[in-house]
């Protein structure tokens, strides 16, 4: 087979492959981007933008059931699923055209759809969509392959009939009994989402907290709030068994005391994704892996083999569509723009988008704590919090972290209404290293989300 040369192979098209092929060409790099399935990875095709879609709709159907504690009477609520997920798929639809459009006719960039693997170190094969292969040699091959939902290892649970985190997107109805296995964002997302279209939900969660890598009372306080919207929660608890009765299943938990059988006519595996790596035969390429199958780079995105590099959620680490856009803008930087960007000392902000959402940047209290700081603690209710009881979103507390020396704020936990919003003000003073007081004594409009960061800083944990 004739191996066509190429300056640049990019090999996935998700929110840093997509970017970094239109960089490399419009900078007159001959590239080939190589995508197996759809433009645009999973952000916009199975992630962020359905998802997020179909929350939407679900706070819609809440909203509507609270509609008397507002003076607003109506009907009975009921959710037509095949008009939300017709609703979810035409958003997909528009934003993956939109991908398309930017890749699609770029001097100097060929778009094939199909598998990519290495058979020496710079030279892939890539087994196209139609049948044909083709074989591409480069100086630079850049993977973004990303990653999948894990099917957890129960005995009894058949992979082919447990939902995951796309296609538990494509119901046409309302489950009757959700078993929720994970307590993480997506888990938590989904468990809230379909509670809300009416199903009964059960979350089994492994360890002692939900969100394992917030704070104890962050965790305790989704819990509480997920049990209030009538989400059964089980903590310290493992699923042991899985046995089908026709278009039901019977799941044996192991829980602290006792163990238990729940009857659910759905099953949802949240815990935890696998990289994308077992097809792109990564040892003849000479690229190294680390526990679990994701792809070991430095600080600069460099894999183990010269010229490799790899972005987004293969190389493991926060699994967040923006950590994937900022490792393209890393590698942009170091090739085309002359710069020494690495991923060091970089903000990782996120939103779980539960509602009242949860955003958090920087340090939580524990990790201050364990690095030996000199810290004092922010903390102060929605209930505080004007515009918040204007609109009767009063659940979940607001929190930040302060170097007590230097008054820099170290990090927030905002879980209230819009907190992925209100987060987002505190990282920008944290970016610029503005002292706590200034967000403290500022004037913000008054009645305004930003404005409870006057109280927010006026109120330390003694």
């Amino acid at each position: 087979m004739t191996v066509e040369p190429y300056d640049c192979l990019v090999i996935g098209s998700g929110q840093g492959g997509g970017p970094l092929s239109t960089a490399l060409a419009n900078a007159g790099y001959r590239t080939a981007l190589v995508e197996r399935e759809h433009i645009g990875g999973t952000c916009i095709n199975e992630g962020c933008t359905p998802t997020k879609t179909m929350v939407a709709s679900a706070r819609v159907a809440y909203l509507a059931r609270r509609a008397a504690d507002y003076g607003v009477r109506t009907g009975p609520v009921t959710v037509d699923m095949e008009r939300v997920r017709q609703r979810k798929r035409d958003i997909v639809a528009s934003f993956r055209a939109s991908s398309e459009r930017q890749v699609f006719g770029v001097p100097n960039l060929d778009v094939l759809f199909g598998e990519a693997s290495f058979t020496w170190p710079k030279i892939m094969r890539v087994r196209l969509n139609d049948g044909a292969e083709r074989e591409l040699s480069a100086e630079r091959i850049f993977i973004n392959t990303g990653a999948r939902p894990s099917i957890p290892a129960i005995d009894g649970l058949d992979p082919a009939r447990t939902l995951n985190s796309t296609t538990i997107m494509e119901l046409d109805t309302v489950p009757d009994h959700l078993i929720v296995v994970g307590g993480g964002y997506v888990g938590l997302e989904f468990g809230q989402m379909f509670r809300r279209f009416g199903a009964r939900v059960t979350i089994i969660q492994r360890g002692a907290r939900l969100l394992t890598r917030e704070d104890a009372d962050v965790a305790h306080e989704v819990a509480a709030i997920l049990r209030e919207d009538g989400i059964e929660v089980l903590l310290e608890s493992s699923p042991t068994r899985v046995a089908a009765h026709g278009a039901s299943y019977d799941v044996t938990v192991k829980t602290q005391n006792r163990e238990r059988v729940i009857t659910g006519s759905h099953i949802l595996a949240a815990a935890g994704r696998s990289p994308n790596t077992e097809s792109l035969n990564l040892e003849a390429g000479g690229v190294r892996t680390e526990m679990g199958g994701f792809i070991a780079v430095n600080a600069r995105l460099e894999t183990s083999a010269p010229g490799v590099w790899a972005l987004g959620d293969v190389k493991g680490g926060p699994a967040f569509t923006h950590i994937s856009y900022d490792d393209f803008r890393i590698i942009r930087a170091n090739l085309l723009e002359g710069g020494s960007r690495t991923i060091h000392d970089r903000p990782v902000p996120y939103t779980v988008f539960i509602d009242p959402q949860l955003g958090r940047v920087g340090l939580s209290e524990e990790q201050a704590r364990a690095s030996g700081r000199n810290i004092k603690v922010a903390k102060m209710p929605m209930s505080y919090v004007a515009r918040a009881d204007e609109i009767d979103e009063t659940r979940g507390f607001m929190k930040a972290v302060v170097d007590a020396e230097s008054g820099r704020i170290l990090g927030c936990a905002i879980l209230g209404v819009e907190g992925g919003e209100v987060m987002a003000m505190i990282e920008i003073a944290m970016l610029g290293r503005v002292p706590y007081t200034t967000l403290r004594d500022a004037v913000l409009a008054h009645p305004t989300l930003a404005e409870s960061l006057n109280n927010l800083f006026s109120n330390f944990e003694k």
